[in-house]
């Protein structure tokens, strides 16, 4: 048995009424994946059970089960599934696609079904449930003959889908081992007029009072235009950093995000480390490709198209996690070969790396590979797309 459903697929649900197959379909997948024939059949008619709709309900739900696999995306069909041509038919549409086929047999205790179904405001007529019950067995055997990649059974309840894949596992760590979420300040402005230190200070002892778990630094030669005007200070923020490491006890400090461009990779890894070393264990280091051409220019710094930037994202990074390695022992990596990693002091804690961008999926998928998280735009329809796409980055694709 595969430890996961496929992702994309087509999930075909076959089961009597009351038998479980929404409620286990709403535990596994998004509302937007789950085509459902009494949803349409109130979109199409008077209501859910609008019997009398159920012609153009199914016909709409063959349109959206095709065209959805014409894209290459998940589809749930949670319907009674017992129409085998019907089957057939959509798993074609799958294998059209070049999408696995998954057909889930819900062959629930007749009782259990006949409960639920008199629990129901507007339950379903006892012989058509009875008629609908003595289906199950045969529909057992026929599905076994029709090719489905996968045949399942809910009480296979190891198996989930692959785009979350790990979450039964993750909920049980949580509820052992509750996570806090935290909320880090980032600073984009400095109106610290003639006392700079006891601005910083006061940022640092309101965040503090305020709960946020850290602060964080742009990292950037000139102020941007969506913070404020070029002549505004902009702070060189490692130093800043380490000037709030003795002004900020308890707040985990790093910026948000600092350019490959900017620094080498190595004098990098020595300054996060060494704040981390000053904080306790409190540094974390946010690092991605860059992007305001104008502050290279001004500042002489080179600035070499996307791919080549992220090509150095990608080696900086690498060379952060080999110089902050236990030893002193010489490193080949995958882009990176070092004769020894002597960088002393260490980091005193798991510095985590967090990879800046604007959600290009090769910035996602570095995420995915090298980081321990991302910094994504906030609006919600990219931040969306852009967590769908770090998702796909990093699951394994079933088949």
């Amino acid at each position: 048995m595969a430890d996961t459903l496929p992702d994309p697929a087509l999930v075909v649900l076959i089961g009597a009424s009351g038998s479980g197959k929404s409620a286990w379909a709403a535990a596994r997948y998004r509302p937007e994946e789950v085509v459902s024939s009494d949803r349409l059949r109130g979109v199409v008619g008077s209501g859910e059970h609008d019997l009398d709709a159920s012609v153009d309900a199914f016909a709409l739900l063959d349109q959206i089960v095709a065209a959805r696999l014409k894209r290459g995306l998940t589809t749930v069909v949670d319907t009674l599934g017992l129409d085998p041509a019907r089957r057939r038919a959509q798993l074609d549409l799958a294998r059209h696609a070049g999408l696995p086929g998954v057909a889930v047999l819900f062959d629930t205790d007749p009782a259990v079904c006949r409960r639920r179904n008199a629990e129901r405001d507007r339950s379903v007529p006892a012989g058509v449930l009875d008629g609908q019950l003595r289906r199950i067995p045969a529909v057992a055997g026929e599905i076994g003959a029709e090719g489905w990649d996968l045949v399942l059974r809910p009480a296979d309840a190891a198996i989930e889908p692959a785009h979350s894949p790990g979450s039964r596992r993750a909920a049980a760590e949580q509820d052992l081992r509750p996570a806090r979420l935290e909320f880090i300040l980032q600073i984009s402005s400095f109106p610290w007029q003639d006392d700079p230190p006891g601005w910083l200070a006061a940022i640092a002892r309101a965040a503090a009072t305020a709960g946020f778990g850290g602060i964080a630094l742009m990292d950037h030669l000139i102020q941007i235009p969506q913070a404020g005007r070029a002549w505004e200070p902009i702070p060189e923020p490692w130093v800043t950093l380490g000037l709030l490491a003795g002004l900020a006890p308890g707040l985990r400090l790093g910026t948000l995000v600092t350019p490959v461009t900017f620094r080498a990779p190595g004098i990098l890894a020595k300054a996060v480390a060494t704040l981390d070393v000053l904080t306790g264990g409190r540094a974390f280091c946010g690092i991605g490709a860059g992007w305001w051409d104008r502050e290279h220019a001004a500042f002489g710094l080179p600035f070499p198209p996307a791919a080549e930037r992220l090509d150095q994202l990608e080696t900086a990074i690498e060379t952060l996690w080999a110089l902050w390695q236990p030893g002193t022992k010489p490193y080949r990596g995958t882009r990176v070969t070092l004769p020894e990693t002597t960088c002393y002091p260490r980091p005193v804690s798991h510095v985590p790396v967090i990879v800046g961008g604007g959600g290009e999926r090769r910035t996602l998928r570095i995420a995915a590979r090298l980081g321990d998280g991302c910094n994504l735009p906030a609006t919600s329809s990219r931040c969306s797309a852009s967590i769908a796409a770090r998702r796909a980055a990093t699951r394994p694709r079933s088949r």
